[in-house]
C-alpha cells in the first residue's frame, strides 16, 4: 500500500539520502519526492512510499525518526497517480475542453496534483448560499452554505479551528486553503481531512496554477 510521508528535515546536503536509506534498510520503497518549502535551517518534504504488505504504517515513522533531526508532520494513506508533471498535464487538459467543462476538470484533477484530500469550485458572495460549479470525488458538501470569505479579493488559508466552520468539519480536522478563480466571486477550494495543516508554499502553489487555469479555460478549445 502507498502512503504520503510529510517530513521536516534538517537543510543540509545528504539529508533526503539518510531518510532514503534509512526506508530501504526497513524495505520501503520511495515512490516520488516533493520539496514543498525551504526556510530557516529546515526543509519540508512529501515522500510518497510502498509499504509492504506484512509491514505496519508505524513502521514508517520509526524508520524515517531514526535519523537525527527529522520529524514526521504527518503520515497518511495515499491512493492517487503519480507522475512528475501534473501541473502541465492538467493545463493541457484544460486546454482541449471548453469552458464550462474546464472548471469541472479542475475541481476532479486538482486533488491529484496536489497529492490527494478534494476540490470544490464555488461561486457566491457573502449575502447568500453559494453555488457549487464543480466538486471532487470525497469533498464535503457546500451547497447552499453561506460562507463568509465570498468574494475572495486574495488568496488565504483556512484553519480547521475556523468559527465558520461547521462544528462537524472541526472535529475531522479539515484543513483548507481558497485562491480567486477568474473572480473575486469564484473560488478554488483545495481540502483535506486529518491535515496536516496547509503551507504556504501550496497556497503559492495553488494561486500560480488557477492564475494559469483561469486564463486557459476561457480559451477556445485546442
Amino acid at each position: 500500500m502507498s502512503y504520503l510521508l510529510r517530513l521536516v528535515v534538517p537543510d543540509r546536503p545528504g539529508i533526503l539520502g539518510a531518510v532514503a536509506t534509512a526506508l530501504g534498510h526497513a524495505d520501503i520503497d520511495i515512490i516520488s519526492v516533493d520539496v514543498l518549502e525551504r526556510g530557516g535551517g529546515v526543509a519540508v518534504d512529501d515522500i510518497v512510499v510502498d509499504l509492504p504488505s506484512d509491514r505496519l504504517p508505524d513502521s514508517l515513522i520509526t524508520a524515517a525518526q531514526a535519523v537525527p533531526g527529522v520529524q514526521v508532520e504527518s503520515l497518511r494513506p495515499f491512493a492517487g497517480v503519480l507522475d512528475t508533471h501534473r501541473e502541465l498535464e492538467l493545463l493541457e487538459a484544460l486546454a482541449r475542453t471548453g469552458e464550462g467543462t474546464a472548471v469541472k476538470l479542475l475541481g476532479a484533477e486538482l486533488p491529484r496534483v496536489f497529492h490527494g484530500g478534494w476540490a470544490v469550485i464555488l461561486h457566491g458572495t457573502e449575502a447568500g448560499p453559494c453555488d457549487v460549479l464543480a466538486a471532487s470525488d470525497a469533498a464535503p458538501t457546500f451547497e447552499g452554505m453561506t460562507v463568509p470569505w465570498l468574494p475572495l479579493p486574495a488568496p488565504r488559508l483556512l484553519p480547521s479551528e475556523d468559527d465558520w466552520l461547521p462544528e462537524r468539519w472541526r472535529e475531522m480536522a479539515i484543513e483548507m486553503m481558497v485562491a480567486p478563480f477568474g473572480s473575486p466571486r469564484t473560488a478554488v477550494v483545495l481540502g483535506r481531512s486529518g491535515g496536516p495543516a496547509f503551507r504556504r508554499s501550496e497556497l503559492l502553489r495553488l494561486v500560480h496554477l488557477t492564475g494559469i487555469a483561469a486564463t486557459v479555460a476561457q480559451l477556445p478549445p485546442a
